[in-house]
């Protein structure tokens, strides 16, 4: 098989998707396939979850091709990442050939035009529909001299685009069709360039920690997601959920006995004689088992997720030290670094220097951006069930924990009530409950405007990260290009904030060089020193 290009993964993962047209050494292609895609091994559930949220505003308007209805159903999805050797297959698309030389259109590019040149381009227009067909222009040739020849004018609009037999000059076709019926029969097909932004947009996520399943069998044997909210929770104060001083409940204690090999009889006779020793934790015993059902689970994913995001590594400021005791680097450590993010509203700053960023193409769309108006045309495996195309990268990141209390405080500064909680309250534990009990935050569709706690700690929490990344660029010398901030949460996309109860992790999507040196006094009443001394990328979370 012929090579005819090269390109970067991450071009090929956006721009060389299937049926999606592209350009290559001056002709036009159009994508039929990965070349044997290799796996990439994520927790299938976490990506069923976050896809159920991505296509839900299609879903809602009837217009995501069934995929939430299969999604719930438990549809195989699979993970693909391009297999460098192998490439991509393309083919010419539109075959509608026309004579660079003398602008006819010819049946076939092998052999040459009635000019006698045979310098064949294409002609670069294709006809689409919302239901994710793409079409062929059928162009009208003379009937007396079998010929034609295309004036396209300086306009980019196909209905300005003239078909003339060169011979007698007679219009043979004005456009490339008017009300062509599409082959699903819902409409016709609209005419645009190949190229052009409503004919193909991919559409993806962005997973910042698609956990290995190690790492998620390592956290269901210390507790699961019950224990993953209260490290949350708690601050992260242990270095990781199974080191977390806290007693597992009934199921979680059975569950690790099961998976230690016990025989079932045998784990609820010692789960019986744990809960008459009062060994057990009973429902009520943390503020968090007030919660609502809904919210305490979509709370616990999330702190899984986090959970999972810090499972390669983790370095808290705390962590930091100098040469010796007594050098000026630890005491700036021990003494500076506190006071600054005390200064900053800043509970702690974690480095994760493995962090782990999937990006995943899961379909595309032609037309509006708008759900109501355009259909979701999923990417489906032969077998059944979707096929992700996705690249799976690890970078730097810095994950940043604001202060509940102050948070908690100035939401009720704004108007806001709290449940459980008041501002002579000192207790972090306390005011994050409180937060996840009041915080509806808006998903990525909604009116962010209104003003309730969610929509106000959304605003706070993206304004923060932003404003924390503008001063990492300055004080660090990194091109702000190279940071990204990315919402871990119940619903999250490459470009728009979504909802998050347990707050938001602002991660950096793309790799930056390392800052091997900064002099920068961390004196600063913004965190922008610390993010600076720790880390080239940023990473925020409330």
């Amino acid at each position: 098989m012929a090579i005819i290009g090269k390109r970067s993964g991450s071009q090929i993962l956006r721009t060389f998707l299937p049926d999606q047209t592209v350009d290559l050494l001056g002709a036009i292609y159009r994508v039929t396939e990965w070349s044997g895609p290799s796996p990439i091994e994520v927790d299938v559930d976490l990506v069923r979850r976050h896809l159920r949220h991505e296509v839900v505003a299609w879903a809602a308007n009837d217009n995501d091709s069934g995929m939430s209805d299969d999604l719930f159903r438990g549809a195989p999805v699979e993970v693909v990442e391009l297999d460098d050797n192998r490439g991509v297959q393309v083919e010419r698309y539109p075959q509608v050939w026309r004579c660079e030389a003398c602008k006819r259109i010819g049946k076939t590019n092998e052999r040459p035009c009635k000019c006698g040149q045979r310098r064949w381009g294409q002609l670069h227009f294709v006809g689409i529909h919302d239901c994710g067909a793409v079409t062929e222009p059928r162009v009208k040739r003379c009937p007396e001299h079998d010929d034609v020849q295309v004036v396209i004018p300086k306009s980019a609009k196909a209905a300005d685009i003239r078909f003339v037999c060169p011979v007698c000059d007679k219009t043979t076709m004005q456009g490339l069709g008017f009300n062509r019926p599409c082959v699903c029969g819902n409409g016709p097909v609209r005419w645009n360039v190949h190229k052009a932004r409503t004919v193909y947009v991919p559409r993806g996520m962005v997973l910042i920690n698609p956990p290995r399943p190690e790492h998620t069998e390592g956290l269901r044997l210390a507790g699961g997601p019950r224990k993953a909210l209260l490290w949350v929770v708690d601050g992260l104060t242990a270095t990781k959920p199974a080191e977390l001083a806290a007693r597992q409940n009934r199921s979680e204690f059975v569950e690790k006995l099961l998976a230690d090999g016990i025989d079932p009889v045998y784990a609820e006779r010692m789960a019986d004689m744990a809960e008459q020793g009062d060994q057990l934790a009973k429902p009520g015993d943390h503020p968090i088992d007030a919660l609502p059902t809904e919210r305490r689970d979509k709370a616990e994913h999330e702190a899984v997720d986090i959970a999972m995001a810090l499972a390669e590594s983790r370095t808290p400021t705390t962590a930091l030290h100098g040469g010796s005791p007594h050098d000026a680097l630890n005491r700036r450590y021990r003494e500076s670094y506190p006071e600054a993010l005390a200064r900053a509203g800043i509970d702690g700053v974690d480095l994760v220097d493995r962090f782990p960023v999937l990006n995943a193409m899961y379909g595309y769309t032609r037309g509006e951006d708008d759900p109501s108006k355009c259909r979701l045309v999923p990417f489906r495996r032969k077998r059944g069930g979707y096929r992700l195309y996705g690249n799976l990268a690890e970078t730097e990141a810095l994950l940043v924990r604001l202060d509940p209390v102050r948070v908690a405080t100035w939401l009720t500064n704004r108007g806001h009530d709290l449940p459980g909680w008041t501002p002579e309250d000192a207790d972090p534990v306390a005011a994050r409950v409180a937060i996840l009990q009041s915080a509806d935050v808006p998903s990525k569709r909604d009116d962010s405007s209104t003003h309730s706690v969610g929509a106000d700690l959304l605003k706070l929490v993206h304004t923060y990260s932003h404003r924390f990344i503008r001063q990492a660029a300055v004080f660090s010398g990194i091109e702000r290009d190279a940071l990204s901030e990315y919402l871990l949460t119940t619903s999250s996309t490459r470009n728009t904030v979504a909802r998050s109860t347990l707050g938001a992790v602002e991660a950096a999507a793309r790799a930056a060089p390392a800052c091997t040196s900064v002099n920068r006094p961390v004196g600063s009443s913004t965190a922008s020193s610390i993010a600076a001394c720790c880390s080239t990328n940023v990473a925020s979370y409330v």
